[in-house]
């Protein structure tokens, strides 16, 4: 077996959907185990950007299948409309997308509710995107929500409609009176009904014939809700834990973990940041590596690669390799600094702090580095690029003692240094 799993390592947004696109021809196929169109993976193929919010970003590329499994949350007014883009630009999606029929679904009262909740928090709002994520998760572990399954028997289905209203509509004291947005839901979900399948068995036998199997994480292992910086998380574990459980698989079928980490550090909406830079750095990191919410637009909260923090999603993780990417946006800088420690009251933290309180009050311990000067967005190989910039990522490797693998130097797929003697190289792309 050579199933790879790649796993946001940072806050999200660490460029996760590039290196999958550039990692899937050497698999059969791609799967996505949690969260929902939260997430927002661009791709760059030549002039044409494709920015993927549900389906796995496997689909660009042809005779790959591709799996939603039963760990997502899905909006299917969302997946309809990404479907029908993707065909729109030539993209086959039929008989290529499968859906898990244990997968949940969200309904527009959960936008509307998530919404509301967020204005009524004001200032303590956790800032999500208000697309329903949390709510739908919330009636899953209520055990009342609406699954995809059920779409496919529509008496049952409307029933259970007429059920979640109703309960819906006495557990938040409102009538859901938009029949609009009702109605394109109840057509969205009839729309996906020919994309559902068994995902668990048909990841089953994908593995008995041989295939290669590439699961693709979405958000970053600090949003996971058990282990990221709890409340400022998303709903669902986005780290490498949520994999067994979100796509039906085995941990003993999974044979690398690859985590995908930015040069520096960014995170959207509220919620710690230790190494964050509010001044004129900050602002420059934003502008140089065009940090905006794919699925919102928001401007990100930029900062200084955070080690410390690096350790600790390595260590929950347990990444066998390592990406790196925009390492390109720091060319002009002419001096770098990573974090490598916390301290509160002059003393240190041995551990990633677990409460809110003590990691808002850390401060974070630097190392500088000499900027390269130059930029390197054109160099293919390892040993072209400048010694400060090999310098820098020796740093890293020794400090996480894993080996970096892949290089990211700028938005493309040709953009992009692969250590061609690196374990991962060996191990799941020299076929």
């Amino acid at each position: 077996m050579k199933n790879l799993a790649i796993i946001g390592a940072q806050w999200g947004d660490e460029g996760k959907g590039k290196i999958v696109d550039m990692m899937c021809e050497n698999f059969d196929v791609v799967v996505r185990f949690q969260g929902g169109h939260n997430a927002g993976h661009t791709v760059i193929i030549g002039d044409e950007k494709y920015i993927l919010h549900l389906i796995p970003s496997g689909i660009l590329h042809p005779n790959k299948m591709c799996y939603m499994a039963n760990g997502m949350v899905i909006d299917p007014i969302a997946l309809k409309k990404e479907i029908l883009e993707l065909e729109e630009r030539g993209i086959d999606v039929k008989n290529r997308l499968f859906i898990s029929k244990r997968a949940h679904l969200i309904h527009p009262i959960h936008k509307l509710f998530e919404s509301k909740d967020e204005e009524l928090r004001g200032k303590s709002a956790i800032g999500t995107t208000r697309r329903g994520i949390g709510p739908a998760y919330g009636d899953k572990y209520l055990r009342m929500g609406l699954r995809t399954g059920d779409i496919l028997d529509e008496k049952v289905f409307f029933e259970k409609i007429e059920f979640f209203l109703k309960e819906k509509s006495s557990l938040y004291n409102f009538k859901f009176n938009t029949p609009k947005e009702f109605d394109e839901f109840i057509e969205a979900s009839l729309f996906i009904k020919n994309f559902l399948d068994d995902i668990y068995f048909r990841l089953e036998e994908d593995i008995e014939k041989g295939k290669k199997i590439l699961f693709e994480g979405a958000q970053g292992t600090m949003l996971d809700i058990d282990f990221g910086t709890y409340p400022f998380v998303t709903s669902s574990n986005s780290s490498s834990l949520g994999i067994t459980a979100g796509a039906g698989i085995s941990p003993l079928k999974i044979n690398g973990i690859l985590g995908i980490f930015k040069a520096y550090t960014t995170r959207v909406g509220g919620g710690p940041f230790p190494t964050e830079l509010k001044g004129e750095m900050g602002e420059y990191l934003r502008r140089e590596g065009g940090e905006y919410g794919a699925s919102t637009g928001r401007p990100r909260r930029c900062g200084w690669l955070d080690l410390f923090q690096m350790k600790y999603s390595t260590t929950l993780n347990g990444f066998t390799s390592l990406a790196i990417t925009k390492l390109d946006v720091l060319d002009n800088l002419s001096e770098i600094k990573v974090c490598t420690g916390y301290e509160v009251n002059g003393g240190p933290f041995k551990n990633f702090p677990s409460t809110l309180d003590k990691l808002s009050k850390v401060k974070p311990i630097f190392k500088t580095f000499k900027g390269w000067g130059k930029k390197i967005s054109h160099i293919k190989n390892f040993k072209d690029l400048p010694f400060e910039v090999r310098e820098y990522l020796s740093f890293i490797e020794e400090y996480l003692n894993v080996e970096i693998s892949i290089i990211s130097v700028g938005p493309s797929r040709k953009s992009t240094i692969l250590k061609n003697k690196s374990k991962l190289f060996s191990e799941f792309l020299n076929d």
